[in-house]
């Protein structure tokens, strides 16, 4: 049905795409694999129509296609979901799920808004998701924006005749497993009428889903691999190029957190997000925050940079008072914040990866009230290659690299100043598994250099391979604390009865 032929792309000195070919036939989950930067989601972007190949064909149906845009693509049968969504957040569900193809809810020149969300309804329904459809985006969690721009997708199945294409990059990254079960049974449902590339860094979920894998690496395809023969070991040595280690979240180098506290919450509470939460942090200490979408993890996170107001309580940071600090002075006081949408708090776009990493550095980078740019150079590239971000050097552009490699620029940014305490919301959300295990180990050598890190995990596997202390939130109360360094091991089973 589709096929992808010899496609090369190139982005100023960064080359994405160096020949690569794939085929996707009617009925088919094609995985696509490979480490951050290995060029999946620009050969998506491809497919969609964003960018144009600068050599290379795209055959549909046995027949050569120019694609000129994302509604081009979508009128002959291929739509995408996006990685860091593509939705408006300032318009209703309604209009995002139908935006562009308005027309069939036009009446004598208006549109007619009751229909339209009567037929948001029936495709939001596909996806298990009850909301209003006049909701304003912007007030939806991610993970419910994930599952409105899969509804948008499948909007193709009545808007198209022929066989569909469905593009999902990462699609999975935000979503608690109810709602990946969902996904994957709209998956198997499409296969009647369409080919469908499946993208995740959860080597485990491919294989489960996907007919044939192909793996990339430094934007070629090294291998194609039928499911029956695919493991995720293979998988991760085809992709890093070096056997997956035997302590993936570095446990043999924790150490013991200090008896120095390093954040004290007492009593915090803000309305209709968390209530009357207290712990302590020690220094060199993980500890992390787990529950289920809307426990008030990330509001109460945020919290502790200023980000969102306490109401009652109060949060100290090495003795200091700080409730309702300003997020200036948070990073003056050593605190770093890792976000989840990286793309929107994370980093500037249209800065170098050298410029975003000493964003918050200002004045310490100066010498005689000028920009030291040797120094900052020489620093910027010692965390290029400490967390193997994959840039010709620091002067290139952020909107050029993949997303992982956007996320470990907000790592380094964090890193450079040396912060004390850091926050991090899913560091790891879009890493391949190569890159994770960059990022475990650069947790635990912030922790031996006496750091403190409160941390919401992509996994709970990841939170119980990283903290020494989880904490269960549900409903916005603590319902449950455990110490993760004792003789007995706590497993997902241990924690699952105090999140739901």
């Amino acid at each position: 049905m589709l096929a992808l032929n010899e496609i090369t792309k190139s982005f100023g000195r960064v080359q994405a795409l160096k020949g690569v070919s794939i085929n996707v036939d009617v009925g088919e989950v094609v995985g696509l694999v490979g480490e951050n930067g290995a060029g999946k989601s620009t050969l998506m972007k491809i497919l969609n129509g964003i960018h144009q190949p600068d050599c290379g064909s795209i055959e549909i149906n046995g027949a050569a296609e120019t694609l000129r845009g994302p509604r081009d693509a979508a009128a002959k049968g291929i739509g995408m979901v996006f990685q860091e969504q593509s939705l408006i957040p300032n318009i209703s569900v309604a209009e995002n799920i139908f935006i562009g193809n308005e027309s069939q809810f036009v009446k004598f020149g208006r549109i007619d808004w009751k229909a339209m969300g009567n037929a948001a309804i029936r495709q939001l329904d596909k996806v298990g998701l009850k909301i209003d459809p006049r909701t304003t985006t912007s007030t939806l969690t991610f993970m419910q924006r994930q599952m409105v721009e899969l509804a948008k997708v499948l909007t193709l199945e009545e808007a198209v005749d022929g066989n569909l294409c469905i593009l999902l990059d990462e699609p999975t990254s935000v979503l608690e497993q109810a709602e990946i079960d969902i996904l994957f049974d709209v998956i198997r449902k499409l296969r009647e009428r369409a080919g469908i590339i499946f993208i995740s860094h959860r080597l485990d979920e491919v294989i489960e889903i996907a007919d044939t894998i192909y793996v990339m690496k430094d934007g070629v395809v090294v291998e194609r691999l039928p499911k029956t023969e695919a493991t995720p070991d293979s998988i991760h040595h085809l992709m890093v190029g070096r056997e997956a280690t035997g302590s993936y979240y570095k446990q043999d180098e924790s150490r013991p957190p200090s008896k120095t506290v390093a954040l004290s919450v007492q009593k915090a509470s803000k309305a209709l997000a968390f209530s009357q939460i207290s712990f302590d942090v020690h220094e060199g200490e993980v500890l992390a925050l787990v529950g289920t979408e809307g426990a008030g993890s990330e509001p109460l996170i945020r919290s502790f940079f200023g980000l969102e107001r306490i109401h009652l309580g109060k949060v100290s940071y090495r003795g200091e008072d700080i409730t309702n600090i300003l997020p200036g002075k948070a990073v003056a006081a050593g605190i770093g914040y890792v976000p989840r949408e990286r793309k929107i708090e994370g980093i500037v776009e249209d800065m170098s990866v050298q410029e975003n990493i000493c964003l918050p550095l200002g004045g310490r980078l100066t010498r005689f009230g000028l920009f030291d740019f040797p120094a900052i150079a020489k620093k910027t590239n010692e965390l290029i290659a400490k967390l193997r971000i994959k840039t010709p050097d620091g002067s290139a552009l952020c909107a050029n690299l993949s997303g992982g490699n956007q996320q470990k620029v907000v790592l380094s940014k964090w890193y450079r100043t040396g912060a004390r305490l850091f926050l991090l919301d899913h560091p790891t959300r879009g890493l391949d598994v190569g890159a994770k295990e960059d990022v475990y180990a650069l947790i635990r050598e912030m922790c031996a250099a006496g750091a403190a890190v409160v941390l919401i995990a992509d996994t709970l596997e990841e939170a119980l391979g990283l903290a020494h202390t989880i904490i269960v939130l549900k409903d916005g109360k603590q319902t449950a604390c455990f110490d993760n360094t004792g003789p007995t091991s706590i497993t997902p089973l241990d924690l699952i009865p105090h999140m739901v």
